[in-house]
């Protein structure tokens, strides 16, 4: 996967074999998704229930753990969010629309994205450094010849955490960014607090939680196939797994970023 940005502006891979070999790469993190998916949704409706003591290990790591750093990020957001649109709403005389623009931006846009880029950096390369060190020390060749399936028993709990953390660590998200568009509002802008809150409420929709709510959904699925792919796919000693676990942040917020503008396109036109 390392190869996907790997090759742009790399001498001698402007050929045919260039594509060749980034179509590749993608079919591999297509077919590795693919094999998720059937293993943690399709195997527990045919005898192979998942096992979730190791979901809930998971769902601490890279929920529990990542609260702190995703509520102060957040909260500064809604800090910064506040700030800049009193500067613009003052000079048109809307200044009690601070609220409703904060609140809507957060939901829809960067209370998804945000969460999404900090779990990003530092649960996706985790992903990778452990199930690659795994890899290098052969500790997944063992698993195969014991009969267990390395998907299975490595992926799935970890996609299973990510599904369900990511959406709440947005819903948090939202909530601290909103807060702290209040606080800046209400106690330095100068905003009463009754029309503060009765603008946001009113702007803010439901379909907007919901809107960030899907969004993080697909995060989850990029941060945990891109990280575990690149696992995987390394091949020789130590050095490799540091070398994909940088590839795997780059391009797991690349990705990130490309999916948010193309869902931020499809809800423009059909809501």
């Amino acid at each position: 996967m390392r190869h996907l940005f790997g090759y742009i502006g790399e001498k001698g891979y402007r050929s045919r074999s260039a594509a060749l070999d980034f179509f590749r790469e993608i079919s591999g993190l297509y077919y590795l998704t693919r094999a998720t998916l059937y293993c943690t949704f399709i195997e527990p409706l045919r005898g192979k229930p998942n096992k979730w003591g190791p979901v809930w290990i998971q769902m601490e790591e890279v929920g529990v753990k990542s609260t702190g750093i995703v509520f102060l990020i957040s909260f500064l957001i809604g800090v910064i969010l506040a700030f800049n649109s009193a500067y613009q709403m003052s000079r048109m005389g809307a200044l009690d629309y601070v609220g409703a623009l904060v609140g809507v931006t957060v939901l829809k846009e960067l209370g998804p994205l945000m969460t999404a880029l900090v779990i990003a950096g530092r649960v996706g390369a985790s992903f990778t450094a452990e199930m690659g060190t795994m890899k290098v020390s052969d500790e997944i060749l063992a698993l195969e010849t014991m009969a267990l399936n390395p998907v299975k028993f490595l992926i799935t709990p970890r996609f299973l955490a990510l599904l369900i953390m990511l959406p709440c660590l947005t819903l948090m998200a939202d909530f601290m960014g909103i807060l702290g568009g209040y606080v800046v509002g209400v106690t330095t802008l100068g905003i009463d607090s009754a029309p503060y809150i009765q603008h946001s409420l009113e702007k803010m929709k439901v379909i907007d939680v919901v809107t960030g709510l899907i969004k993080s959904g697909v995060f989850a699925v990029i941060i945990v196939m891109v990280g575990s792919y690149l696992a995987f796919i390394i091949e020789g000693g130590a050095e490799k797994v540091g070398e994909n676990t940088r590839s795997s942040v780059v391009i797991s917020m690349v990705l990130i970023i490309i999916a948010n503008l193309l869902f931020t396109a499809l809800f423009y036109f059909i809501t």
